[in-house]
C-alpha cells in the first residue's frame, strides 16, 4: 500500500534516539529536529557528540552546516536511549549486529526501530530489519525502514526531498513517516519491506559499476544503458524475493537509483570512480572517509541472487572489477553490447 496523505506531526515532541553521528545519521536527526521531534544524537567519540551539544555542529561529516538547537549529542548509550520512544539506526551495516547487542538492554520495550542503512549483512545474507528483529528478538510491527533519494549534504541544506518509510505494519510506518516529515523533508509510507530495503541496496551497487565507467572515461550514453539495465537487475532481484516490482520503480528504487548514480556526493559512485581510475580495492577503501556501503554488499548480493537463480551481469563484473580480475574499462562495453534480442 503506498500513502501521498499528507502526514503532520502531531503537537507533542517526540523523544527519539539517532544512533550514529555519520553525515547521514546526523543529516537524519537535522530533519527529526525540524519536524518537531527532541533528538538525542550517539556518537562514538565523546568529542563529536560535545562538539554536537555545544556547538550544533558536526565538522568531520557535515562541515558549515547548523544544527537545530534541539539535538544533543552524546557518547553514552544509556543517555540517549533512556525513555526514548522511537529508535533510528545509522551505523555501518556490517557492524550493526554488534551496536544492536551493546543496546539492546537499553531500547525501551515499546519503541519503534528504524533502519536508515543500506546494507546486506555478511555471512547471513540478511537485510538490515531483519538483523535488527533476529538481534533485539521483537516483533516485526515495530520495525522500520526509511529508503529513498537521500544525499546527506543535500537535505542538510533543506533542498527539497523525498523518502519512503516502509513496515510490515502500516501504523508503524505512519508514525515514523509523521515524525519524519517537515517542510523540506517529505515521507511516504508503504508496506514492501523488502523491495524498499532490496532497492536501497542494489542502487549502490549500480552506482559502482557508474562511477567505475565514469572514472573510465566513458560518457553518458554508456550510464545511461548501466542505469537502465541496472534497475532490471535491481527489480528482477527484488522481485525474487518477495518485493513489488512498483516499489523498484519508485522513490527506493528508481529515485535513489538516479540520485546515487548521478552525483558525485555518492560514496558509492566516488568508489567507483577511483576504481575506474585504476586505485585498488584496498587503495579505494583507504581513501574514503566513510563506508560505500556498495563495496561490501556485493559478496552477499550475489550469493542471495545465485540462491535463486537470478542473474546480475552489472554487479558480477564490479564484483570481478573489485578482485582485481577484471579491467575496469573492459565493464561497460561487453554490458552494453551482450546480445539481448528480448526486450530492452
Amino acid at each position: 500500500m503506498n500513502s501521498s496523505d499528507h502526514l503532520t506531526p502531531d503537537s507533542r515532541a517526540r523523544k527519539v534516539a539517532v544512533l550514529g553521528a555519520g553525515s547521514w545519521g546526523t543529516t537524519f536527526s537535522k530533519i527529526l529536529a525540524d519536524g518537531g521531534a527532541d533528538v538525542s544524537l550517539w556518537a562514538r567519540r565523546p568529542e563529536l557528540a560535545r562538539e554536537i551539544t555545544e556547538s550544533k555542529r558536526n565538522s568531520d561529516y557535515l562541515p558549515g552546516i547548523n544544527l537545530p538547537r534541539s539535538i544533543r549529542g552524546f557518547s553514552s548509550l544509556e543517555k540517549v536511549l533512556d525513555d526514548t520512544e522511537q529508535v533510528y539506526l545509522s551505523v555501518p551495516s556490517q557492524s550493526l549486529r554488534e551496536n544492536l547487542i551493546a543496546a539492546r538492554e537499553l531500547i525501551p520495550a515499546d519503541a519503534i526501530v528504524v533502519s536508515l542503512m543500506k546494507g546486506v549483512e555478511k555471512g547471513t545474507g540478511l537485510r538490515m530489519s531483519e538483523v535488527i528483529v533476529q538481534t533485539l528478538e521483537i516483533d516485526p510491527d515495530r520495525v522500520a525502514v526509511v529508503s529513498g533519494p537521500n544525499l546527506a549534504l543535500e537535505i542538510a541544506k533543506q533542498q527539497p526531498t523525498a523518502a519512503v518509510v516502509s513496515s510490515q505494519n502500516l501504523e508503524t510506518a505512519t508514525l515514523v513517516a509523521m515524525t519524519a516529515t517537515n517542510p523540506y523533508f517529505r515521507s511516504f509510507v508503504n508496506t514492501d519491506v523488502i523491495g524498499t530495503e532490496f532497492g536501497g541496496v542494489l542502487k549502490n551497487l549500480i552506482a559502482v559499476a557508474i562511477g567505475i565507467v565514469d572514472g573510465v572515461g566513458y560518457g553518458e550514453n554508456t550510464k545511461a544503458s548501466i542505469i537502465t539495465r541496472g534497475l532490471v537487475e535491481m527489480t528482477d532481484f527484488a522481485v525474487a524475493f518477495g518485493g513489488r516490482p512498483e516499489t523498484l520503480a519508485g522513490l527506493a528504487g528508481l529515485g535513489d537509483l538516479i540520485a546515487t548514480c548521478e552525483s558525485s556526493l555518492s560514496r558509492n559512485n566516488t568508489a567507483g570512480r577511483l576504481l575506474g581510475q585504476g586505485y585498488s580495492f584496498t587503495d579505494v577503501v583507504k581513501q574514503m572517509n566513510q563506508t560505500a556501503e556498495g563495496l561490501s554488499s556485493v559478496a552477499p548480493v550475489l550469493e542471495l541472487a545465485l540462491a535463486k537463480g537470478v542473474e546480475m551481469p552489472i554487479v558480477s563484473q564490479v564484483a570481478e572489477v573489485l578482485a582485481g580480475t577484471m579491467d575496469p574499462r573492459d565493464i561497460a562495453p561487453h554490458l552494453t553490447t551482450d546480445p539481448m534480442p528480448q526486450g530492452e
